[in-house]
C-alpha cells in the first residue's frame, strides 16, 4: 500500500516539516519506495513535482523540503506498487483539468475490476488503476455538472456518491482537491490533527526533528494535516472512520458525512 499527505490551511503555509517525516517511510522506515510526488496550489495556479525513486533517496524530495513553497492546499503520496510499473507515469498525484481548476488525486489502495469501468472524456496516461479511478470519477461528474453548481453541497454530495460506490471496488482511502477544497476519504486507514493557537511543540516518528510552532506561526492560523499514519509522535491525531468522507477548506471541515 502507498500513504499518503494533506494539507488544508488558512494562510499560506511551509508543510516541509510533515514532508520530512513521510519521505523516511519512502525507503527508511517504510516500504514505499516506488515513488513519490507532491502538489502545491496557489489560488488556482498549481505546482507539481514526481520522481519515480525512492523519496528518501529522491534529489527532488530534497530540493522541495528546501523550498520555501508555502501554499493553502498540498497533497502529496509516496508509492509502494501494486497495478503498473515503477514509472514516472505512473507517480501520483495525478492532474486533470475539470471546470476551469485543476483537480489533483492521490490513492492509497488497491481496485478491483476497476478496468473494466467504461470511461468518459478523461483517459488515464499511466497503467494504475489509481489513474483510472480518478479519469472514472472526473468522468461522472463532467456527465452531471456542466458548471460548478451555486450550491456547494450538490458537488460535495455527488463526490461522496461516487468515493462510496469507489469503496466497493476495493481499499480507496483518498486524497484529491480542486484547488479550493480538499476532499479526504477514509476507507481503511487515515487520521488528521488541526493545529491552531495556542500552538506547542511537535515531534517526528521517522526523523530526529522537531519544531516548536509558537515560533513559526500567528495567533489566527490554522493548519490541517492528513495522513494515512500519524507523522507526529506527541500530538494526538484524530483516526477517521471507514466510510468518512470530509471536505476541507482553510484549515475547516465545510462538509462531513459523520
Amino acid at each position: 500500500m502507498c500513504e499518503l499527505l494533506g494539507m488544508s490551511a488558512n494562510v499560506p503555509t511551509d508543510i516541509s516539516f510533515s514532508l520530512t517525516g513521510l519521505v523516511q517511510r519512502g525507503g527508511k522506515t517504510g516500504p514505499h519506495k516506488d515513488g513519490w510526488g507532491i502538489a502545491f496550489y496557489e489560488g488556482k495556479a498549481l505546482r507539481v513535482f514526481h520522481d519515480p525513486t525512492p523519496g528518501v533517496e529522491s534529489k527532488i524530495a530534497e530540493f522541495v523540503r528546501k523550498l520555501p513553497i508555502k501554499s493553502e492546499t498540498v497533497i502529496s503520496h509516496i508509492r509502494k506498487a501494486n497495478r503498473g510499473k515503477v514509472e514516472l507515469k505512473n507517480t501520483h498525484p495525478f492532474v486533470r483539468e475539470f471546470l476551469g481548476s485543476y483537480w489533483t488525486f492521490a490513492h492509497n489502495g488497491q481496485f478491483k475490476k476497476i478496468k473494466e469501468e467504461s470511461l468518459g472524456d478523461f483517459k488515464p496516461v499511466g497503467t494504475t488503476d489509481s489513474e483510472y479511478a480518478f479519469c472514472w470519477l472526473l468522468g461522472k461528474l463532467k456527465k452531471k455538472f456542466k458548471e460548478l453548481p451555486k450550491d456547494e453541497t450538490k458537488l460535495f454530495r455527488a463526490i461522496l456518491k461516487l468515493v462510496t460506490e469507489l469503496q466497493t471496488k476495493g481499499v480507496s482511502n483518498l486524497l484529491f482537491s480542486d484547488s479550493k477544497n480538499l476532499y479526504s476519504f477514509c476507507s481503511t486507514k487515515l487520521s488528521w490533527i488541526t493545529r491552531k493557537s495556542p500552538f506547542g511543540k511537535a515531534r517526528l516518528l521517522d526523523a530526529d526533528l522537531s519544531v516548536d510552532f509558537r515560533k513559526v506561526t500567528r495567533p489566527g492560523d490554522i493548519v490541517t494535516v492528513i495522513a494515512t499514519q500519524p507523522l507526529t509522535s506527541n500530538e494526538q491525531w484524530n483516526p477517521c472512520s471507514p466510510g468518512e468522507f470530509q471536505v476541507w477548506r482553510k484549515g475547516r471541515i465545510v462538509f462531513s458525512n459523520s
